[in-house]
């Protein structure tokens, strides 16, 4: 199985790269990213589909991730980034650059990812109480991400004459993304998939329940915080270059252990595996679809996430 979703995350970036308003054979893109000739096709690989394309396998492997952790951390099937307010802090202070401060656009990123960690921080003080619980956190996510939401709605009715951008950005999209977010992302996914691989004991431990996990020598409380504290680093760092995609860190793990079982040793790369090929294909399909248009991944990743989602439910509950 670990062999077949390495076939598919490699077939998503092979067809992000070979596919788009002109396609490329793949000897063609072999050709050219191994000569040295400067031909329109050769810029158009380098310069757009290949930054694109890497940083489409870096979101989908941060927020496949991100939702694996937090849904072993929090025993909750639910969570992901969206639940516990990362991706509406996220949002609040990047969707506020782009509307409030228009001339400093190349702030957003930034923004957003500072957006993203203080609301996982602001959760986590409010969530505590003598320690921290999953269900504290969820609720606290809860109300956080409404009132950050709140704040996103304001900031649009009051720029209403500038919303256009900001509506692109709230729905995720990897438009104009190329080297600069690349160099951005990379470290932040290395590094955090080495540790949450690291972790994968600790995530098996937790699923044992707090009592046999304490017995075994965990200090529960403290590996919560760490482990989510992971998990909003790989959401924010995602969040801040796309957008708030959504789905991704939903449903690609719960796929995973259908696929290959609980066992985090296993599922873990698994999930980094599908998370990589489903971001890479619902780019090239919101490229394609309706080209030379190009739509935002968020909206393929909602419009097919929504009813696989449903059918998870029906088979879970």
């Amino acid at each position: 199985m670990m062999l077949a979703l390495v076939v598919f995350a490699c077939l998503g970036i092979v067809i992000s790269i070979v596919k788009g308003s002109v396609d490329i054979p793949v000897g063609e893109v072999l050709t050219l990213l191994t000569g040295t000739e400067s031909s329109p096709q050769g810029q158009i690989i380098y310069n757009i589909r290949l930054p694109r394309t890497l940083v489409a396998v870096l979101v989908g492997v941060n927020l496949a991730l991100a939702g694996a952790i937090l849904q072993a951390v929090m025993k909750n099937p639910l969570a992901d980034p969206h639940i516990i307010g990362i991706s509406a802090g996220a949002g609040l202070l990047g969707i506020l650059v782009m509307l409030a401060l228009p001339a400093y656009a190349y702030l957003v990123t930034p923004a957003a990812f500072v957006g993203a960690m203080g609301a996982a921080m602001l959760i986590y003080v409010l969530a505590w109480k003598n320690g921290i619980r999953p269900i504290r956190i969820i609720l606290a996510g809860v109300a956080v991400s409404a009132f950050l939401s709140a704040g996103i709605s304001a900031l649009l009715i009051f720029y209403s004459d500038r919303v256009h951008s900001a509506l692109m950005w709230m729905v995720g999209g990897l438009s104009a993304r190329s080297w600069p977010q690349v160099e951005m992302l990379w470290p932040y996914t290395a590094i955090c998939v080495v540790l949450s691989l690291l972790a994968a004991r600790h995530l098996n431990i937790l699923q044992l329940g707090d009592e046999m996990a304490k017995g075994l020598g965990v200090r529960v409380g403290l590996t919560r915080i760490i482990l989510s504290a992971l998990a909003a680093l790989l959401a924010a760092s995602a969040v801040s270059v796309v957008g708030l995609l959504g789905f991704v860190g939903l449903i690609v793990p719960h796929t995973a252990r259908l696929l290959v079982g609980s066992d985090h040793r296993i599922m873990l790369p698994a999930t980094a595996l599908l998370g990589c090929g489903v971001v890479t294909l619902c780019d090239t399909i919101a490229r394609t679809v309706v080209a030379p248009v190009e739509l935002p991944v968020g909206i393929i990743m909602a419009v097919l996430g929504a009813p696989f989602f449903l059918y998870l439910l029906r088979r879970e509950l």
